[in-house]
């Protein structure tokens, strides 16, 4: 995925990717490998983490949904078209954000950075959880994988993710971001729909 200087691209791809899954979910209450989370929490973080943060750093107010627990599907939808608008429009692209962990940055540079990602990693979450395709793309995978690693101490000190799972060596790149960011690489999938109640 060689989109590192598109980030505009880079969130439309990676949000479609997630908007599929979202459509594909039909047990909001399926639970997720992220524990205590059930499938709707997961849109509802991302719905309302990067809102806040972008608002909280001089940024825009994102136009916002229903409630996740009332519609996740249109939550998301509108949440992710809000994004995208602001990555799309030049004035808001360039837009300086300025937060103390991160420092002073463009929008689309913060968003490609600390969001896209996000939606990315927690698109296997929400696939797994509900019996969707779950394999993401290889490249973005070894990329990201490999940025964090150089930065462990920092990461893991932030509390945002939880212990290392330890995998096989020689594992593919999406096995080794999985365990990097606390995911069991081989928590069960379940039949489409989520587990039986």
């Amino acid at each position: 995925m060689a989109l590192a200087d598109r980030p505009a691209e880079r969130h439309r791809l990676i949000a479609a990717t997630f908007t599929d899954r979202v459509l594909g979910t039909h047990d909001w209450d399926a639970p997720t490998p992220v524990t205590g989370w059930a499938a709707r929490d997961v849109v509802g973080h991302l719905c309302t983490w990067f809102a806040g943060f972008v608002e909280g750093s001089g940024g825009p107010v994102l136009r916002r949904g229903p409630a996740v627990e009332e519609d996740p599907v249109r939550a998301w939808q509108v949440h992710t078209e809000a994004v995208q608008r602001l990555l799309d429009d030049p004035a808001t692209a360039t837009l300086v954000l300025r937060n103390p962990h991160l420092g002073d940055r463009p929008l689309a540079a913060a968003t490609d950075m600390i969001y896209t990602s996000d939606v990315f990693m927690h698109t296997w979450d929400l696939a797994r959880a509900t019996g969707q395709d779950d394999r993401l793309d290889a490249d973005y995978c070894a990329q990201l994988v490999g940025g964090m690693e150089q930065m462990e101490d920092v990461i893991r000190g932030s509390g945002q993710y939880g212990p290392r799972v330890a995998v096989p060596a020689g594992s593919d790149a999406q096995t080794r971001l999985l365990g990097f960011i606390g995911r069991d690489p081989s928590y069960p999938s379940w039949p489409a729909g989520g587990p039986r109640r």
